[in-house]
């Protein structure tokens, strides 16, 4: 069983208790767009308290606001789910993001009326395939428009990230946002602020890495979200390069280069990692100092190491993601020196965690400039040359097999052990024996 299935039986199982039930909202959009909705919402004018008891074990997370958790085994690794929404009209937003109150309703017009987008307003009768629309969403599917349901200005104050999700929408389709809805993005841009970081952080992530990372960013800053949301992107504009490294131009055509090369579903990291890895440009730009000098980013990737943290912490990301996502930023240079690394500082290179997202990064970053891949193909060649067990071999020695050797314990086995492991990545030892005798010979004073 799969999740439209469960979904269409949860319409059914509600429809014979004599309940009106549809299926709502972002996956009917999907469906009528000839996609495949990522999730299932239903609609019905029972309560919340008559939806738990048609379907015991359903998680009440957002009972408050009319909405129960339908939990489906199905067969799969995880449990499907389908959010059940009792019909209501939503009165007060002091928050910002929730309802002070909900009022049950039994007319589906009514129900829509609340939600963001005309395009997210559809029903559909899961039976008969019917389609209701009160708002004219499905004209604004067949047009390519975002626009809000009622006053854009209304539909904002309730919740601010339905600003953002406007650009989203408008650059995950390809579509526009309708000019009044345009206007009250613009005017309150500002307030964007009021929501909190998790919300944002998960918002852009889903904008970064939907494919259509690109045109959602030239939104952002069209609408003046941009600024307010991430200030240190918006200051890459008109921060020129040197033309003969960066012939597209300035920091924030790079970077719009490179996230128009993001593919869709790719990882989050990754995406973060290309928006965030020229962060610390601006901040660091000097101008030629003469006619035969170029523009200079001095330690621009420390400083934007830093900045990367900053922004990871601000925006609530887990401990993990800031250190992948600052680790991106911190090594995406050291590609041009691989052809001159030592061997042992190619091989620990290539084993940073999730090397795969530093090796797109660079190869994004290459094609979004000066084109030139030679580093990028050494690496490939390299990893597909070199077995795995040379690039992460076995330890030979342990602090137990140095005080076998009559070394007494202390901070210098740690270097004794970092110089068996160099040897062994450079191919100076290849055995255990090896290894004894280059400690012995090397530490013999100590």
């Amino acid at each position: 069983m799969d999740a439209r299935q469960v979904a269409e039986r949860t319409c059914r199982t509600l429809k014979a208790a004599g309940y009106q039930a549809y299926l709502v909202g972002g996956c009917v959009r999907d469906i009528v767009l000839g996609r495949t909705p990522a999730d299932y919402d239903v609609a019905t004018d029972a309560t919340p308290e008559r939806v738990q008891e048609l379907f015991p074990g359903s998680l009440t997370v957002g009972a408050q606001f009319g909405v129960i958790i339908v939990v489906e085994d199905g067969g799969a690794e995880k449990p499907l789910q389908v959010e059940v929404a009792t019909f209501r009209s939503d009165i007060g937003y002091s928050d910002g993001r929730h309802p002070d109150r909900v009022g049950y309703t039994t007319s589906p017009a009514e129900d829509v009326k609340r939600r963001d987008f005309t395009i997210n307003a559809l029903l559909l009768d899961p039976d008969t395939q019917e389609v209701l629309d009160f708002v004219g969403g499905r004209e604004d599917v067949r047009a390519g428009i975002i626009r809000a349901i009622g006053r854009p200005e209304e539909r904002f104050r309730e919740d601010k990230l339905r600003m953002v999700r406007a650009v989203r929408f408008a650059a995950r389709f390809g579509y526009t946002i309708e000019p009044q809805t345009f206007d009250a993005i613009t005017s309150f841009a500002r307030e964007i602020r009021q929501v909190s970081a998790e919300r944002l952080r998960d918002e852009l992530t889903k904008l970064l890495t939907e494919g259509k990372a690109r045109p959602g960013f030239e939104l952002l800053d069209e609408g003046h979200l941009l600024v307010e949301l991430l200030p240190e992107i918006a200051r890459m504009k008109g921060v020129e390069q040197p033309p003969q490294f960066h012939p597209e131009g300035d920091v924030w055509t790079h970077t719009l280069l490179m996230l128009e090369g993001l593919q869709a579903g790719c990882s989050p990291t990754l995406a973060w990692g290309v928006l965030l890895h020229d962060v610390g440009k601006p901040p660091t730009f000097t101008p030629p100092s003469g006619p035969d000098d170029r523009i200079r980013f001095d330690e621009h990737v420390s400083v934007g190491t830093g900045m990367a943290e900053e922004i990871c912490h601000r925006l609530r990301f887990s401990n993990d993601d800031t250190a992948q996502v600052a680790a991106l930023v911190a090594n995406h240079l050291r590609f041009k020196d691989v052809p001159r690394m030592k061997l042992a500082t190619l091989k620990r290179f290539v084993r940073l965690p999730r090397f795969e997202e530093h090796l797109e990064l660079h190869r994004l970053d290459c094609l979004s400039s000066h084109g030139n891949l030679e580093s990028y193909d050494f690496v490939m060649r390299f990893l597909a040359e070199t077995p795995p067990e040379q690039v992460r071999p076995p330890r030979l020695l342990t602090g137990e097999d140095l005080i076998h050797l009559g070394f007494k314990p202390g901070p210098l086995f740690k270097t004794m052990l970092e110089t068996v492991e160099e040897a062994q990545l450079n191919g100076r030892v290849t055995s255990k024996e090896e290894a004894v005798r280059l400690v012995v010979e090397t530490f013999k004073a100590y």
